[in-house]
């Protein structure tokens, strides 16, 4: 799964330590989500989602498609 939290992270002008530091997790959280080695919480992407101002699927892109 792709996601965009550097993207928003930058437009907002936050560095990873301000980001975690805004959502309660450490700087290595927010990194690892950044490089796609993490895929965060529910309750953390929804928490991300609310703090940009955005829909969750803006932060993170799944091409999976259900079998017809």
């Amino acid at each position: 799964m792709e996601n965009r939290i550097r993207h928003w992270r930058e437009e907002a002008g936050w560095s990873q330590g301000e980001l975690a530091r805004r959502l309660g997790v450490s700087r290595q959280t927010i990194n690892a989500v950044e490089t796609d080695k993490y895929d965060p919480s529910l309750p953390l992407a929804l928490r991300m989602a609310k703090l940009f101002g955005v829909a969750v699927p803006d932060l993170f892109i799944d091409d999976w498609e259900p079998d017809a």
